[in-house]
């Protein structure tokens, strides 16, 4: 039976996208059989309003701010998954990154 695989999903403003891409593959993120790089996105608006304390990469404490960003997906080796998600997360622009990691089943499990 194959390792087991997570799914991880990051938002990124879409001009660092193809910069957290590069570290998610280089971590060891979006490997497929003879695939390496391999990732899927899709672009949307994040918002959010940084709070007394934040230092915002973006915008400003106290106001609504609108970001163009996209959400990226990887798989993952969930024995790596962890590091690949701290090697995201010191990549990554954003002080707190939106992130999730999502067990996956493979045919063998269904």
């Amino acid at each position: 039976m194959a390792e087991p695989l997570v799914v991880i999903v990051v938002y990124v403003p879409h001009h660092d996208s193809d910069a957290v891409r590069r570290v998610l593959d280089e971590a060891g993120a979006g490997r497929i059989g003879d695939y390496r790089g391999c990732s899927w996105s899709t672009s949307g608006t994040g918002r959010f309003t940084p709070l007394a304390g934040a230092q915002p990469t973006i915008g400003a404490v106290g106001e609504p701010e609108q970001v163009a960003e996209d959400r990226i997906e990887v798989v993952a080796p969930r024995s790596r998954a962890r590091q690949i998600v701290e090697a995201m997360l010191a990549g990554h622009p954003y002080e707190e990154p939106a992130y999730h990691v999502i067990p996956v089943l493979t045919l063998d499990q269904l």
